[in-house]
């Protein structure tokens, strides 16, 4: 038996094998769940997708093009989710985007206003425009989880745009657990220590990001993908039935350290 047996959800995010979503994945179906797997459109980005979810045992996944900037496409996603699944019990938003150029230590000054709204819009309000839609396919209720990184409550030189887009995923998924509450949807997001990612690797100063971690998180060192999926299997199962609201921490205890 499975923590996520008959399970049923969404997953956004996979670009390549060591994408967070990609480690989420592995561990939900390791728990019996069925998944379905959006990702950007285009023939380069599914055959990427098609690999890595090939390198965790997905031999045939189920795949849907979907540009969440873009309404049609999230309208379109869903249809045809609905129409394979008639209802789900989870999703996962791991997207995030802002233009690299600006991903830089002492750039944040200069960030201009399309690259600003830009990623806002889809490091932040896909996740709204996805649990409006995924609140409609969830009539027992249902679990949605977003990813999120420390530096959206403290400034990290390099982080810049992105931390702000983050603080506001993170409220945004507390505006959404308050509302969707009361149709038994509980929205969480879990605040990842430093991975290497493809997003993450485009910050400047990463890998001095990484040896701060290992020497001054109370663990010392860095966390494991796997400790996030971990975590996720946590948060869309019934284990978790009365957290909502929440940001969970996956940092080798790096965010409890002052100094």
């Amino acid at each position: 038996m499975g923590l996520l047996d008959n399970q049923r959800g969404l997953v956004f995010g996979i670009a390549n094998d060591r994408s967070i979503a990609c480690h989420i994945a592995k561990s939900l179906i390791g728990e019996g769940a069925t998944c379905g797997f959006a990702h950007l459109p285009g023939e380069k980005n599914e055959r990427r997708v098609r690999k890595a979810l090939d390198g965790i045992g997905v031999a045939e996944p189920w795949l849907l093009p979907c540009d969440v900037s873009s309404d049609d496409d999230i309208d379109a996603t869903f249809a045809a989710t609905k129409e394979r699944f008639d209802t789900i019990d989870f999703l996962v938003h791991s997207l995030a985007f802002a233009d690299r150029t600006y991903l830089k230590a002492g750039k944040f000054p200069e960030t201009p206003r399309d690259v600003f709204a830009q990623a806002l819009d889809i490091s932040a309000y896909s996740l709204i425009a996805l649990a409006n839609r995924a609140k409609e396919m969830m009539p027992k209720g249902g679990s949605i989880i977003g990813m999120t990184y420390y530096g959206s409550e403290k400034a990290i030189p390099g982080y810049n745009v992105m931390g702000v887009a983050k603080a506001a995923l993170e409220a945004s998924m507390r505006y959404l657990a308050a509302d969707l509450g009361e149709h038994g949807i509980r929205v969480n997001t879990v605040s990842a220590g430093p991975l290497k990612t493809l997003s993450s690797m485009a910050v400047g100063g990463i890998d001095e990001i990484f040896n701060w971690v290992s020497q001054k998180s109370p663990l010392r060192r860095n966390i494991e993908a796997g400790e996030v999926g971990k975590t996720a299997v946590y948060l869309l199962s019934d284990l978790s039935s009365g957290v909502t609201g929440e940001n969970i921490y996956v940092d080798a205890g790096y965010s409890i350290v002052g100094l």
